[in-house]
């Protein structure tokens, strides 16, 4: 356990002592949102320790409006909205040092009889972990979450309907010291709080777009950096707030650079053995051309794990750092899969999730295909050396539409996940699909008013 984490003896000691007055427990839902309680800390010490609590399990079968929809085999009004169980996962407490005397843990998400409620991301996950597991692997984490901040509060900007707000820096600040030490009150407050809470902050810096901003953290296990991915999204949105002012993580909120979410992987021996280094070309072993060969093999049909909404497409074009070509270089930041590091360090980055990604979700589906080329021993082509946004190659899904189609056929899915999972989010995509078709946008308005 990190030394920065709580156990649940340290946690009855700071309840007893005052210091620590609540306890938020949550699970993760189908878009990465953390939802739960706020327990007062002695019934959490009391009761919630022992017995968990429950929820309704709509909680993970509605929209991002917190919608009932139709389509969902574990929820529905058919089936009454009964309730599923939070676990607390103890291993996930902390304390959260910018709410005043608050702790927080995560939960897996379980049925009344103990058994785990599948379709929850973090058991997704778990599953493919445990796939790896019976090899003698480990799967090494690290995600690269960008966001863009405005000076307009989040109440400010909802009355906007988040139009004509006020990014925080004018002009590119892309690796500017300066530019970036307009936000650093914020971004220094996100930063130690996230550290104070647990995690191993590396750096922060500026990107592209206007107001758009990366703070990076040191890569660890898994399940661990999953944890800490939506613990550190929903934290820096809450102090964000507290600043006054707003920050997205939506993968493309303007027609400039979108946020992306990099994520990098690499497989270790329980002994900390690397997996992927070797003597091949490019000092790789065969079961990391294997496991890369399955990348390119299951990415299209896996791409609603890494661009769940309709939005998501919009950060693929081309010359703007978001990858249009299913495609694997050596450091070539044109093409999906970015192959970097050597020996101990040699892993690849997954360049196509968004700021928008659920994390568990996204790993999840990028250890099931790197199975899948193992299994199969599929072949790794030559790395890219040009400009892959020109290439002759398969392109990324350029609809939540097609990728939602591609998943629904997807044996890859199917093989990895079972069809209870695939079909539950399958559905999520046409639930997606459905609300966006029914709207009316701006560009609509716009095109059309006078000119029609």
């Amino acid at each position: 356990m990190p030394p920065d984490r709580l156990t649940v003896e340290e946690l009855r000691t700071d309840v007893d002592n005052g210091s620590i007055d609540t306890v938020v427990l949550a699970i993760v839902d189908l878009q990465g949102r953390l939802q739960g309680k706020r327990f007062d800390s002695r019934h959490f010490v009391d009761e919630i320790v022992a017995n968990g609590t429950e929820g309704c399990n709509y909680l993970l079968a509605v929209d991002i409006e917190m919608n009932t929809v139709d389509g969902y085999a574990m929820s529905s009004w058919e089936r009454g909205y009964g309730d599923l169980v939070m676990t607390p996962d103890f291993a996930t407490l902390r304390r959260v040092p910018w709410q005043p005397g608050t702790a927080l843990l995560l939960a897996d998400a379980q049925w009344l009889d103990g058994a785990p409620v599948v379709e929850s991301p973090r058991q997704i996950l778990r599953g493919q972990l445990d796939r790896l597991a019976e090899r003698g692997w480990q799967a090494m984490v690290g995600t690269e979450l960008e966001f863009i901040v405005f000076d307009d509060s989040y109440e400010s900007a909802w009355s906007k309907r988040y139009v004509d707000l006020t990014p925080s820096n004018q002009y590119n600040v892309d690796y500017s010291i300066l530019g970036t030490s307009r936000v650093e009150p914020l971004l220094r407050d996100i930063r130690i709080g996230m550290r104070d809470a647990g995690m191993q902050v590396e750096s922060a810096k500026g990107e592209c777009n206007l107001g758009q901003h990366e703070i990076a953290f040191k890569y660890t296990d898994a399940l661990t950096t999953c944890d800490n991915h939506v613990i550190y999204k929903n934290g820096a949105k809450e102090i964000a707030a507290l600043h006054d002012s707003s920050l997205t993580f939506m993968a493309k909120y303007n027609e400039r650079e979108g946020n992306s979410c990099h994520i990098h992987l690499s497989l270790r021996t329980p002994d900390g053995e690397p997996v992927f280094a070797g003597d091949r070309p490019h000092g790789t072993s065969k079961v990391f051309e294997h496991f890369l060969a399955g990348q390119l093999a299951g990415l299209r049909e896996l791409s609603y794990f890494f661009a769940p909404n309709i939005n998501s497409y919009k950060r693929y074009q081309a010359g703007s750092f978001a990858p249009t070509a299913v495609m694997w270089g050596l450091d070539n930041r044109t093409c999906a899969l970015r192959v970097i590091g050597h020996g101990p360090s040699l892993r690849y980055e997954n360049r196509v999730p968004g700021g928008d990604v659920n994390p568990y979700l996204a790993v999840a589906a990028m250890i099931a295909a790197g199975l899948h080329g193992i299994d199969n021993a599929l072949a790794l082509p030559e790395p890219y050396a040009g400009n892959a946004y020109v290439a002759d190659a398969s392109r990324v899904p350029a609809s939540l539409r097609e990728a939602g189609a591609l998943l629904d056929g997807s044996t890859i899915a199917r093989a990895a996940f079972g069809d209870t999972v695939v079909n539950h989010y399958t559905n999520a995509a046409r639930v997606e699909l459905a609300a966006f078709d029914a709207a009316v946008t701006d560009w609509e308005r716009v095109r059309s008013f006078e000119r029609m």
